[in-house]
C-alpha cells in the first residue's frame, strides 16, 4: 500500500485536494491517504470546508506527496519557513503531485528549476514569475518530469491523478475509476482545452 500525504494550508482550493484523493480512494487497499499542515489542526479551504490535519513534521517519508493550490499560495510564496518545510518533505517523497498553483509553491522553493511543469492557466502570468528557471509548458493539462507531476487548474488534478493510475497500474483501471466518478477523463496529457483562456 502506498501512503499519500496531502499538504494543506488555509485558503487551499477544495477540489485541488479532494479531486485527486477521490480518485485514489476508489482503489481500495492500494492507497492510504492522510492530511497534514504546518502545525496540524483544522485548516479551512477557500469554500469554508474544514479539514482536521496532522503536523507535517510527523511525515517521515511519503510514497506520494500531494500539494494543492488556491489563494492561500499567494502568501506562502513569501513565507520562507514554509518553503523550507516544503523542501524538506519533498526531499523525502517518492513522488510529488501538484494541482493548480501548488506548482507555484514548488517553483518558488526552487524544486522545479530546470524541469518541465504546468499550472492553472487563469493564474499563469503570476505562476511563471515564481519560477523563472522552470520550463513551463502552457498547453499541457499535466506534465511529468522525474518524480514531479504538475497539473493545470482544479479539475485537471483529477485528470492527472487518473493519468498517474494509468501509468503506475493500468490504463483500463484509470478508465474504470473515471467511470465510477462519472468523469470524462482527458487522457491526452499534451492538450489542455483551457490553455487559450486569458490569465
Amino acid at each position: 500500500m502506498q501512503h499519500i500525504h496531502v499538504l494543506l494550508f488555509d485558503g487551499f482550493t477544495t477540489l485541488d485536494a479532494m479531486g485527486p484523493t477521490e480518485v485514489f480512494s476508489k482503489l481500495e487497499g492500494q492507497f492510504c491517504i492522510s492530511y497534514h499542515s504546518r502545525n496540524g489542526g483544522l485548516v479551512t479551504s477557500s469554500t469554508g470546508a474544514r479539514v482536521d490535519t496532522q503536523p507535517v513534521e510527523e511525515v517521515l517519508e511519503s510514497d506520494i506527496l500531494l500539494v494543492p493550490g488556491g489563494l492561500g499560495t499567494r502568501g506562502l510564496v513569501e513565507d520562507a519557513p514554509f518553503l523550507d518545510l516544503l523542501r524538506g518533505i519533498v526531499e523525502k517523497a517518492g513522488t510529488v503531485l501538484s494541482v493548480c498553483t501548488g506548482s507555484a509553491l514548488l517553483a518558488r522553493a526552487g524544486l522545479l528549476d530546470g524541469r518541465e511543469a504546468t499550472s492553472n492557466k487563469l493564474a499563469w502570468d503570476w505562476v511563471v514569475t515564481q519560477g523563472p528557471k522552470v520550463r513551463w509548458i502552457r498547453k499541457a493539462p499535466w506534465v511529468v518530469d522525474g518524480k514531479f507531476w504538475t497539473s493545470s487548474g482544479i479539475t485537471a488534478g483529477i485528470d492527472m491523478a487518473l493519468g498517474f493510475v494509468a501509468d503506475k497500474i493500468r490504463p483500463e483501471v484509470a478508465r474504470k475509476v473515471a467511470a465510477a466518478l462519472e468523469h470524462v477523463w482527458n487522457e491526452d496529457g499534451k492538450d489542455d482545452p483551457f490553455c487559450g483562456f486569458p490569465s
